[in-house]
């Protein structure tokens, strides 16, 4: 997936590398115990239409570094933002990492 953020083109993947920087922004640690549950926590905001779970999922997904910032920019001025949602969900459906998890926990 690719979208073009403040003039210059970004490629997105939802692999097991996006999964992992769920994990760690979304992840529960207790008592030392890392539980990776950052796609149970996202998918539910995204089929909810929440900008921010959006956002957060888009730099996560990111193949280039990219500023949260740019990102919220992007968003606010989106002319056809469930547009966005849909494209996330649709390209997170068919990758092979997320697709079960995106399926179980459809809305």
């Amino acid at each position: 997936m690719q979208l073009t953020i403040d003039k210059k083109q970004y490629d997105f993947k939802f692999g097991v590398g996006f999964v992992r920087k769920l994990d760690e922004n979304y992840g529960i640690n207790q008592n030392g115990i890392a539980f990776g549950f950052g796609l149970a926590r996202v998918i539910p905001g995204l089929n909810s239409y929440d900008p921010a779970v959006l956002a957060e999922v888009l730099q996560c997904a990111a193949k280039q570094a990219i500023n949260l910032a740019k990102i919220d920019d992007y968003l606010d001025d989106c002319p056809d933002l469930e547009k966005v949602f849909d494209t996330v969900l649709a390209e997170m459906s068919k990758a092979n990492a997320v697709k079960l998890a995106v399926k179980k926990m459809k809305g």
